[in-house]
């Protein structure tokens, strides 16, 4: 249906507006950037962090219960979680270190949490995150630590045991495995590849519509992806950004087995560069300890946290590798490291450890 003279004025009139309106955003923008180099310059001067995860969540939060609409909220904290990322590549750019290659789901919970300005350094593995970070090659590192279907990364958990590093936040991402290959057909595929967790993940679905084809783990979901892109027979498990980015079909989505599947991602640097952050009223604190081999030393762990009312969310055990059959405990439990009730639980608990460790105190996402 062609339009009316009056609709086509009437169009061109917002389009104008539109432009307008845009002009006027840009400016303002500006200025905010030139404001925000002031504050780069005192932030230098002193000594200060650059990236403030407090104070980005704080303006966001400001803004949005603010908002009058139309705009939702979630979209109002995505553009202006880019702008403060944009504005923080001014005063420094922050270099964050991820599992690689381009299109991982490593890379998408980095570019939540820091936005699209963040300088990503791409690692082929985790141990690489972490020694990155650790060496400061970058300021920042993101990891996966646990996925609501196939429980925790063990390798992410075992780094952390010796590494300086701390975490200081954690993005929490709804995972969606899509099944991507040069053409658009199940047929004829004889190899599908990815990371070891996506494997597990979608192993109902390869059960059902891909029961003669091999499955083959690789470092990461992207890089399955990149490898699926060489060859006609293989196919990746991996994001709508590995498509995007490799050229290739998405045959399948979302062939995760469990439709709320969900993985939680660590953010981790030197004390050095970020100290632990403020509390934020919902937080975790992470730690890994150990207890002497005798009867009842595990539920002793436990006693502290009941004494005082702290919440324990995670308990998960590692092998300690000594060869003497002893373990590892890592521990996640509600509230924050200055909070008087984990302070008073944290220090009943360290006298009762041959080894302790807090791992990082943090805000927590939904």
């Amino acid at each position: 249906m062609s339009k009316t003279p009056v609709q086509s004025d009437a169009l061109a009139a917002l389009r104008v507006k539109i432009d307008s309106l845009d002009q006027q955003l840009l400016s303002l923008l500006n200025q905010r950037a030139q404001v925000a180099q002031d504050v780069g310059e005192i932030k230098r001067a002193e000594g200060s962090p650059f990236f403030r995860p407090d104070r980005v969540a704080q303006v966001i939060q400001k803004i949005t219960a603010s908002n009058p609409g139309p705009l939702l909220n979630d979209h109002v904290a995505a553009i202006w979680r880019e702008i403060m990322s944009a504005c923080l590549a001014l005063e420094s750019p922050q270099r964050v270190a991820v599992l690689g290659p381009q299109g991982t789901f490593c890379e998408q919970a980095a570019l939540e949490f820091f936005g699209g300005a963040a300088e990503l350094i791409y690692c082929a593995n985790f141990d690489e995150v972490f020694h990155a970070t650790a060496a400061d090659t970058a300021q920042y590192g993101v990891v996966g630590m646990e996925n609501s279907t196939e429980g925790v990364v063990a390798r992410s958990l075992d780094l952390f045991l010796r590494s300086p590093v701390h975490v200081v936040g954690e993005v929490s991402l709804l995972v969606r495995h899509n099944l991507l290959r040069q053409s658009n057909s199940l047929e004829k595929i004889e190899v599908v590849l990815a990371h070891p967790q996506a494997l597990a993940q979608c192993q109902g679905w390869l059960s059902q519509h891909l029961p003669g084809a091999e499955r083959r783990a690789v470092s990461s979901n992207a890089e399955g992806a990149r490898l699926s892109a060489t060859n006609p027979a293989w196919a990746g498990i991996a994001s709508e950004r590995a498509a995007a980015q490799f050229a290739l079909h998405t045959v399948a989505h979302a062939i995760q087995d469990e439709a709320y599947n969900r993985t939680r991602f660590a953010v981790i640097c030197l004390p050095q560069t970020m100290a632990t952050p403020p509390a934020s009223g919902k937080d975790c604190t992470s730690l890994v300890v150990s207890v002497p081999n005798r009867p009842g030393a595990v539920h002793d762990l436990l006693v502290p946290l009941k004494n005082h009312g702290v919440s324990m969310t995670r308990f998960e055990s590692r092998p300690a590798k000594s060869g003497q059959w002893e373990y590892y405990f890592y521990i996640d439990i509600q509230g924050h490291i200055t909070d008087e009730p984990v302070v008073a639980a944290l220090k009943e608990l360290q006298g009762l450890c041959a080894f302790y460790k807090v791992l990082g105190s943090y805000p927590v996402t939904d």
